[in-house]
């Protein structure tokens, strides 16, 4: 009896989503196959880096991502490695020993927190009887899971398309079987593993003509906040360090935030005033997360396009993380990858989740702070992180006023005097510059200290031409 085949846009629809089938409750087994220090550098042809992250922290997150879907993790098991083996990533002892866990306690699917290939991956789920995902795989299944926007699922669909292109093996058994040239699919004698191969970089050509189209509209939005014009400060950090948190108290929005991994995906703006009367478009983004799988790197940077154009960038820290210095530096890389210097004059450091510290390492950081943050930083008082808890609310005017100090590097500051009966040009000041004092003498004749954006400075000046400058830009 012959087996009847899926249709291709059946299968083409499983592709997109390479692990769909995994459900929520499933007992999931979490296995971090870590190299020694001594290896993971020899295997990189580097140092290490400065500040390694534990293989517990690792590990930590790998459950941490598990759990983003809801898995039911029964064990998390760490194993140190001297070196990875071709055909299943660890040594034959481990397999069998993995195995035997495995069957006694049912487990339904296995995370290798490792990027695992095509062959590996196979090779595992055979030996175990259970499903095997890779570290890459289970973060674009939080991906697919958690896009929203017609861009981010568009992104998603197309990073899966990318992974899964290469594990066709692993995902269909008829692959083998030579078509006839009957159909739109494949002409005379192509294989069915080229036929799928062909669908899926047709279907990914047209989602890069559909994101080209989203850019494009981006794109456009971008030019016409530039003419309003408005300064954009974007949120950057790790996963869960508290962005959308600290989104949410600046702007007065409601930008899901949560505990977990991965809880904002979709990029998010909003315009919110700052005390002086500027306006200002708060960005926030995807967090970032080590060893981002290669082509979400490519996908997303779409959405971390307000990154590169923002004038300051919020560089969030959750301090109370035993990685934070870790976190700081995958961060420093994606960051480089976008040709933004870490030390940038415009990144301000955040040091967020504060309400979590006790009083000694609390003490510790406030200290590094009035310094100018860690050894080796720039020690300007300009350049010091801010301490904050953008749950309880503390240390965010101090964070505010930075802002503000940061904006008015560029922007000079002027003193006008108004009689006391033109309020059409007083209104015209407080739409369009910043009011930074107000005095009114006994008549009512009002005094003045502005600041205005270097765009709008010629417009100031042939309204008030008699205006004095108090400061210059810079």
């Amino acid at each position: 009896m012959s087996e009847t085949l899926p249709s291709g846009e059946a299968r083409l629809q499983a592709m997109a989503a390479p692990e769909g089938e995994i459900a929520s409750a499933t007992r999931t087994l979490v296995v971090g196959p870590y190299l020694t220090r001594a290896a993971a550098a020899q295997a990189a042809g580097a140092a290490e880096r400065q500040a390694p992250r534990s293989n517990a922290a690792r590990l930590d997150e790998a459950v941490g991502l598990a759990a983003a879907i809801d898995l039911d993790v029964v064990q998390a098991m760490p194993l140190t490695l001297p070196r990875i083996r071709p055909s299943t990533f660890l040594g034959k002892g481990r397999v069998e020993e993995l195995a035997g866990l495995i069957k006694a306690d049912a487990i339904g699917l296995v995370v290798m927190d490792c990027a695992l290939s095509p062959v590996q991956q196979r090779n595992l789920e055979k030996a175990w009887g259970a499903k095997v995902i890779d570290r890459t795989g289970l973060i674009l299944e939080i991906f697919g899971r958690r896009a929203s926007t017609r861009e981010g699922r568009l992104q998603v669909e197309h990073a899966h398309l990318a992974y899964q292109k290469s594990r066709l093996v692993r995902s269909w058994t008829h692959l083998e079987r030579q078509r006839g040239g009957f159909g739109f699919l494949g002409g005379p004698g192509e294989t069915q593993i080229e036929a799928d191969r062909r669908m899926i970089q047709e279907r990914m050509t047209r989602i890069e003509r559909d994101l080209g189209s989203v850019t494009r509209t981006r794109g456009l939005h971008r030019q016409s906040r530039a003419r309003v014009p408005y300064p954009i400060v974007a949120l950057v950090g790790y996963t869960n360090a508290g962005k959308s948190t600290l989104f949410n108290v600046l702007t007065k929005a409601e930008v899901m935030a949560q505990d977990m991994l991965f809880a904002t995906l979709d990029p998010t703006a909003r315009a919110t005033k700052l005390p002086h009367g500027e306006t200002v478009i708060l960005s926030d983004t995807v967090g970032f997360i080590s060893e981002l799988p290669t082509p979400l790197i490519a996908a997303f940077r779409a959405t971390l396009e307000d990154v590169i154009e923002a004038d300051i960038l919020l560089h969030v820290r959750d301090v109370s993380h035993g990685d934070t210095e870790a976190q700081a530096e995958d961060v420093g890389q994606v960051l480089d990858e976008l040709g933004i210097e870490t030390n940038a004059d415009r990144i301000i450091e955040v040091w967020n989740k504060t309400d979590l510290l006790d009083e000694g390492e609390r003490t510790r950081l406030l200290n590094l702070s009035a310094k100018g943050g860690e050894a080796g930083r720039n020690d300007r008082d300009s350049a010091a992180p801010v301490l904050v808890s953008a749950l309880t609310g503390e240390g965010l005017s101090a964070l505010v006023s930075r802002i503000e100090a940061r904006i008015a590097r560029s922007r000079s500051t002027f003193a006008v005097i108004l009689p006391p009966e033109d309020g059409a040009q007083l209104h015209w000041l407080y739409e369009n510059a910043e009011v930074l004092d107000r005095r009114m003498e006994e008549g009512g004749t009002l005094h003045l200290a502005i600041r205005i954006a270097p765009e709008k400075e010629p417009r100031f000046l042939n309204r008030f031409g008699a205006a004095r400058r108090l400061s210059r830009i810079g």
